[in-house]
Parts: C-alpha cells; structure tokens; sequence
C-alpha cells in the first residue's frame, strides 16, 4: 500500500461537520491499507481573525505575532485527531515543531530549511495517521516560525518530499486547477494535467489554488503532487506532473491584483547603482518581479519595478532613504495596478503569442504599462479600476479559445 500526504484547507475544517466529513475521507484510506500523513490549515477566518487580534497591539514583534497566528493549525489538528476517534481510528496530531519541521527565522514568511522524520516514521509503524499542523515551523533556538499564507501547502509538499509519500493531494474548495479562475472567468475550464512549470508560474502570477513555494519544493523533489476537491471527493482533480507528451501554447491566464508599480527616474547611469538600489530591497526582504530600465539620456535612466502589494509602505521607505545617497530626482508609485498573465509550455516554440495578447488587450482599449517575459509567460501591468482585470482576463481566455482547451490525461 502507499504512503499518502494529503492536506485540507481552512474551507475543508472549516465546522464541526466538514471535519467529521474529512474524517469519514480519511478512514477510507485507511481502512485500503495506506499510511497517511495529513497536514491541514486552520479553520476557515480563524486566522484573519488571529490577525485582528494582534493589530490591537502597538509594536507587535514578528516572533510574537507567530506564536499568536500558529494557534490556528492547533484548533484543526485536535478537532481532526478527536474525529478520527470517534470512527476508531488511531491518530496523532503533531505541531510544525513537534514533527521537526526547521525553518530559517524569517517570521511570519520563514522558508523551510529542513525536515525531521524519524518521530513521524515511528508513529506510522504504530498504525497511526499523523495530524499535522501546517504553516508552521521552528527555528534552531527554538522559536515558532509561520510560514506565510498559503503555507499549509508547502508543509505538505515538504513532508512528503522529506518522508518520500508515493503522493501528495492537496484537498481544496475547488476541484482542480483551471484555465482562469472561475469566478472571474466564463467557461474557465478544468485541466486534467498541468506541468511543474506551469503550474509554478501561475501560483506565483496569482492563482491561488497552490502556493507557489509548495509547486517549488515539488519540481525540485519530484513530488507526485494532485489537486482535488474535499467538497466532491469522487472527482479526479488535476495531477501536476514534470512533463506532457502534448504541451498547449496556451495552458491559463493569471491576475495578480495585489501588486505595487514604482518608477524611481534620472538614475546616474554608471555601474552598480541599480545593484545598490535591488539589493536594498533584497536586505528589507521586498520581492521584486517585473523590472523595466528605459533608455539612457543625458546620462540618466529610469527604473520601473513592481512589488507585492503587502510591500508598498516598506518599499517606499527604502527608496526613500537611498534617494539621499543615490540621488535620482522622484519616486512614483501606484497601488491601482494589476498583473495580467498568459502562461503555456508551448510558448517557446510558438511565435506570435505576444503580438495576439497586446492585439487584443488594444481591441478592448486596456493600455499596457508595463511588459515582462519568460518562456513560458508573458506578464502585462495593466489598471486595476472599473473592472479592467476581468474584462481581460475574460478577453484573453476567449481569444485563446482556452474554454475550448483539449483535455489531457497521463
């Protein structure tokens, strides 16, 4: 039988009732003979509302905010392991330090540095499924760390990378991974199979069913990873796989509407001056994506940028302490912005692609701000107000007949 990592969403232990439907879930594996370890969220708003809790606090430290927002997890952990036992099957329920889940100390966003089995290994040959609280981790001092939002996912794909599961299912509030978002989309529709690759660049472009960390960690350690619904669990889901033996040019299209342009202009065009600028960013942990240097005059340049939109303020800060040593003349920046994005494997060897996005984008009078590439994706920055995103978004997936996509299967 198969070593399984699954996790469940806040939506999923969201009540009393959804943890015992888990539960119910969760013993049919059990009961066909497999070992499980099962990683969930907290419960649906809990953590928002841990969240508030802090903000009525001035000076929270990001350590204590951690130990305030790790309560969460704890809540679905016993809940879940108490539900087990009532259909009596045995269950342990671990925190992240519990299971040895180390962590750098970048609290509230802390990447996973290693991960310890030896206790989970011994309580599998027990007979027991684990119970494992996601998002959570612990430094070598000793300290909780989380692990940012979404983090749940990550923790699961780590685990099942560290303990070497046959599979990792993410269980969701939607039944897989689509075209565009649903609910922002007419006739987005499910993919049976998407690549690391993609897959990558649309969590990170803003499709919210996987964190982008956890599709990482699953590239690099070939995790057999699927996406599924707890709400319908007799659906199949998406399987994110290393390759497709028949790639589509174009697989979906993301928007990221939580995102900050900056403009910083007359910039001294000499070496190193924009490594002193990025690298600031770098020491304040800001993550910076799109990045745009115009052409030199007068021996000046500008440089356009965006950040995440959680890193406006502290980005304005940053910039506004180099501008003394550096010198450029003004910082523009803008909150009203959002990133739309075609991603597909088959980019590469398709031209054209860039010239239909900007074609139709023009048609529906979207004005493009600013442009970035990859292989497999073209990035756009357009205005955020009025509707634009979704009426782009809608423009694009109809124009790339993406409602019309060929199913594949492995």
């Amino acid at each position: 039988m198969a070593l399984i990592v699954q996790k469940y969403g806040g939506t999923s232990v969201g009540s009393v009732e959804r943890v015992r439907a888990v539960a119910k879930h969760i013993a049919t594996f059990k009961e066909n003979g497999h070992d499980l370890i099962i990683t969930v969220s907290a419960p649906s708003g809990v953590t928002d509302k841990l969240v508030a809790a802090t903000e009525k606090f001035s000076n929270v430290s990001a350590r204590e905010k951690d130990v305030m927002l790790s309560i969460g997890e704890q809540i679905s952990i016993a809940r879940l392991v108490m539900a087990l036992n009532e259909l009596g099957i045995p269950a342990v329920s671990m925190t992240g330090w519990q299971m040895g889940i180390c962590t750098d100390a970048e609290h509230t966003k802390a990447r996973i540095l290693a991960v310890k089995t030896e206790r989970a290994k011994k309580e599998l040959a027990e007979g027991k499924v684990i119970v494992l609280a996601g998002f959570q981790g612990v430094t070598v001092d000793g300290d909780i760390t989380t692990l940012g939002r979404g983090g749940s996912d990550t923790t699961a794909v780590a685990i099942a990378a560290a303990i070497g599961a046959d599979l990792c299912e993410i269980y969701t509030d939607v039944d897989g991974v689509y075209t565009a978002d649903p609910r922002m989309v007419r006739g987005a529709s499910k993919l049976n199979v998407i690549t690391y690759n993609e897959m990558l660049e649309l969590a990170s472009l803003g499709a919210k069913v996987l964190h982008p960390r956890s599709v990482e960690i699953a590239k690099n350690y070939n995790v057999k990873l699927s996406v599924r619904s707890s709400f319908d669990t007799s659906k199949e889901g998406t399987l994110v796989v290393n390759q497709l033996e028949k790639e589509f040019v174009v697989t979906g299209v993301a928007c990221d509407q939580k995102v900050a342009k900056f403009g910083i202009f007359d910039i001294e065009d000499k070496p190193g001056l924009a490594t002193v600028v990025f690298q600031a960013l770098a020491d304040a942990k800001i993550n910076v994506d799109m990045i745009i240097q115009s052409a030199m005059r007068n021996n000046l340049n500008d440089i356009s940028f965006t950040v995440p939109l959680e890193d406006m303020e502290r980005t304005i800060k940053v910039l506004e302490e180099l501008r003394e040593n550096i010198g450029f003349s003004d910082i523009v920046f803008s909150p009203d912005v959002a990133k739309i994005s075609l991603v597909g494997a088959g980019m590469t060897s398709a031209p054209g692609v860039a010239a239909k996005m900007f074609s139709v984008l023009a048609e529906n009078n979207i004005n493009i701000e600013m442009i970035c590439t990859s292989e497999i994706r073209i990035s756009c920055i357009i205005e955020k107000w009025n509707g634009i995103p979704a009426k782009a978004m809608q423009a694009l997936h109809d124009a790339f007949n993406l409602d019309k996509l060929d199913q594949v299967t492995e």
